[in-house]
């Protein structure tokens, strides 16, 4: 390997004088179909990837290329890492997608595979929350990268979105490193511009055995970890050269270090300002960012979230402002720069005595169905990541914990070995049938293998359904469309020795009632497996609608206690049900004891 600002440059001129023949068409795209076409334009083989907000649409959207590509849904981000480190050591270029939390789950592979390096490019897109949209915590994906020593790229919209992973697949290839590609929500679901290339396809790399290189034991990873340092150490001298860092000298009297979208604020609010746009933000380039810093008077870093700059920054004894001025919390806005640093109070137009709006399940969900029940019998659950955790707010309220994939049926089994057999009769554990799949299955086999008690009720609505309806590994359908045998739920279960496994339809409140007060009352590991489909699932129909008769209505309220969004409460103290959002479920009627709900044909 011959680490050579020379190479580079030739690498880089001809790549990009070759891109530049083919550009031809500009479109309007979001991050991540951007991230996608870049994807597909660098000649990517092999794609790999778990669905999760904000990342999700990346693999949607490269599945448009299937032709030219292979790309997959994988049961979970460890997975499908390393997959995309098979390829690559296989000598094709390989990416594989996530959110952030995804990467805490294939953070075992990335540590290694940052000793390993890369033969055909490696990429890892991880797309970052700031201000929690749909995550359970705000981490920032640079600071893994840090500790896991590999590079990060952050573009600022979507051309560059595209433009970055090529750059990502020439710095892989040339420096023999995986790379991560990090967005955050605001790039990943925003618009913009973007100048369409030609496919560039690259010759697979031979493979070549190579212990050393490969097979990390050890007294190679000793070695290994030598040359991931000088490797580095390289790219840290090398980026101050590379492109994608650039210097915008403007007035001296004020310059900001930025990346990634929190720039796009920056040019915004002080266009005259100079600015260290860094395209690369690990390793960073200290003698660039030296020699900036000295140019101006007053220098801030503007980064979103964690001071992952503004520590490397002070510790090579550069003077800056930082996050005693910005928060590490919550979303960046143009707003926070007019404030901190012009002094300018921006207040927002307010409106009085609007009503709450909380997220709700759907009309017709199947976990409401679940929940009520669990609800009425005062049964406490351990949640999951999934729509379900909506269970946890009224008026439901059933949900009392929620920490990561898989974590129910994990943490079940912790409060029993805690408290003991007696203390979780009045509890279980709920996971959807994908998160099942992602790390559920390991929780209960270690709750079988350890002799635990409890139940789990698996709520299979044959989807990934919080992240827009991807399909898994027990929907028997692939990314790419194909049909294919599904993996029985049921079957895993009683595979590992669970022997009371029970299928029940989860809008029959009757059965799942009795089911659920039979299986928590068992000193054994049990399974209820509540089906039924999403009622948003494409191809899905319920037959009937539900309407209400208003005469033999008793005002009790009963079929208002799951909170179905498509019913409401007339003046009178009789109930109205929204027939556009009705799909017919029945909930309300089994609820009704008096008969003033009926189902009818659509």
């Amino acid at each position: 390997m011959c680490y050579t600002i020379t190479r580079w440059r030739k690498w880089n001129a001809a790549y990009t004088k070759g891109w530049k023949r083919s550009m031809s068409e500009k479109v309007i795209m979001l991050g991540n179909e951007a991230i996608a076409r870049g994807a597909y334009e660098a000649g990517v083989k092999v794609s790999a990837a778990y669905p999760g907000t904000p990342s999700t649409e990346i693999s949607e959207n490269l599945v448009k290329y299937k032709d030219s590509l292979y790309c997959e849904w994988s049961p979970n981000e460890k997975v499908a890492t390393e997959v995309a480190i098979g390829a690559s050591i296989s000598g094709v270029r390989a990416m594989s997608s996530m959110k952030h939390v995804g990467l805490n789950v294939a953070s075992d592979p990335l540590y290694t595979a940052s000793y390993i390096g890369a033969t055909g490019g490696l990429m890892i897109v991880v797309a970052d929350d700031p201000g929690l949209y749909s995550s359970q915590n705000e981490q920032d994906t640079r600071a893994v990268a840090r500790a896991a020593i590999v590079p990060v790229l952050e573009p600022s919209d979507s051309q560059e979105a595209k433009d970055f992973v090529k750059e990502a697949y020439c710095i892989s290839e040339t420096y023999d490193t995986p790379v991560i590609l990090r967005t955050t929500t605001r790039l990943a679901h925003s618009q913009g511009p973007v100048t369409l290339g030609e496919r560039v396809e690259k010759d697979d790399i031979p493979y070549e055995r190579n212990a050393a290189k490969n097979v990390m034991m050890p007294g190679m990873a000793k070695k290994r970890h030598l040359w991931v340092e000088e490797r580095m150490k390289k790219l840290e001298e090398d980026s101050c050269d590379f492109a994608i860092n650039r210097v915008e000298m403007n007035d001296t009297k004020i310059g900001f270090i930025t990346s990634g979208i929190p720039y796009q604020y920056v040019k915004e609010v002080c266009p005259e300002a100079s600015v260290l746009k860094l395209g690369m933000v690990h390793p960073l380039p200290k003698k660039m960012i030296e020699e900036f810093a000295s140019k101006v008077d007053k220098l801030y870093i503007f980064e979103e979230l964690e001071p992952v700059i503004e520590e490397q920054v002070r510790a090579w004894g550069i003077p800056c402002q930082g996050k005693e001025l910005f928060t590490r919390q919550g979303e960046y806005s143009a707003n926070l720069l007019r404030e901190k640093v012009l002094g300018e109070k921006v207040e927002a137009e307010g409106y009085d005595n609007l009503p709450a709006r909380p997220p709700i399940l759907c009309p017709g969900c199947p976990h409401r169905s679940t929940f009520s029940v669990l609800n009425k019998l005062k049964i406490h659950a351990a949640g999951d990541i999934g729509c379900y955790t909506l269970g946890a707010v009224a008026p439901l309220n059933v949900i009392d914990t929620t920490i990561c994939m898989g974590a129910s049926i994990s943490s079940l089994h912790g409060m029993e070995k805690a408290k003991g057999k007696d203390y979780i009769k009045n509890w279980v554990a709920v996971i959807g049938d994908s998160t099942f799949m992602h790390t559920g299955i390991n929780s209960l086999m270690n709750m079988v293998y350890n002799q635990g008690t409890g139940t789990v009720i698996i709520m299979d609505n044959s989807t990934t359904g919080m992240t827009g309806h991807q399909d898994h590994a027990a929907t028997g359908k692939t990314l790419k469309g194909q049909e294919v045998p599904a993996i029985s739920i049921y079957k895993i279960c009683k595979a590992m020795g669970i022997n009371s496994v029970t299928e029940v339809d989860a809008f029959d409140i009757e059965a799942m009632e009795k089911t659920i007060k039979e299986e928590v009352a068992k000193d054994e590991v049990s399974v209820i497996i509540a089906c039924a489909p999403c009622a948003l699932l494409k191809g899905v129909k319920f037959p009937y609608k539900c309407r209400p008769l208003s005469e033999k209505c008793k005002k009790c309220g009963m079929c208002l206690k799951p909170g179905c969004p498509a019913l409401t409460k007339n003046e009178d103290g009789t109930i109205a049900i929204d027939e556009t959002m009705c799909n017919g479920c029945g909930l309300c009627k089994q609820l009704c004891k008096f008969d003033a709900i009926e189902k009818y044909e659509k």
